[in-house]
């Protein structure tokens, strides 16, 4: 796919953080084609909102990640698997308009599917925001059918908090553990 500029007329400074097996990073240009994918895959997401329906739709999904770094500060890495250099999917911390509070958040790419690889992406995420963005008692809205989505919550260390309605669906608010108490 051919995006419309291919260099970022504006440099956003996404902190680059690594794991054993990822490089998380910024949203680059050369993601949209797996971005996309994922976001035209009724099943991917089918708990978060359901698949866009075009290409155009995509591209504003897309935008909106890079806004969100702009707005906020923070927004969603991309997860690039150190061994192939694929971007396998995106989490990161959201805080939308009509959100309760800051959210954790995962999108896992067909190529990321089943490998660790959100845990390990999360809990650095997890970290870095409690500890240089102050952000330290973060949330997972998570639709009550999700199942793999709930796991890697609970594995996380979150927990039910309450069951409310988000866009119209029903959800879960999970609450995750204090960072700085599990340190203590």
């Amino acid at each position: 796919m051919t995006l419309p500029r291919q260099t970022p007329a504006l440099e956003i400074p996404v902190p680059r953080l690594e794991t054993a097996r990822l490089v998380l990073r910024g949203p680059e240009g050369r993601d949209f084609d797996a971005v996309t994918e994922f976001m035209m895959d009724a099943g991917r997401t089918r708990y978060i909102g359901g698949p866009v329906a075009s290409v155009f739709d995509a591209w504003g999904g897309f935008c909106r990640v890079i806004g969100h770094w702009m707005w906020n500060g923070f927004g969603f890495w991309t997860l690039e698997d150190k061994a192939s250099g694929q971007a396998v999917g995106r989490v990161g911390l959201l805080n939308h308009a009509g959100w309760p509070e800051p959210e954790l958040g995962w999108h896992m790419f067909a190529a990321g599917e089943g490998r660790g690889l959100a845990h390990e992406a999360a809990l650095t995420i997890r970290n870095f925001a409690a500890r240089d963005l102050g952000l330290n008692r973060l949330i997972s809205p998570i639709h009550p059918d999700n199942t793999r989505s709930r796991a890697l919550a609970e594995r996380l260390g979150a927990a039910v908090e309450k069951e409310t309605v988000l866009l119209g669906d029903p959800c879960l608010i999970y609450r995750h553990p204090s960072v700085f108490e599990e340190a203590q």
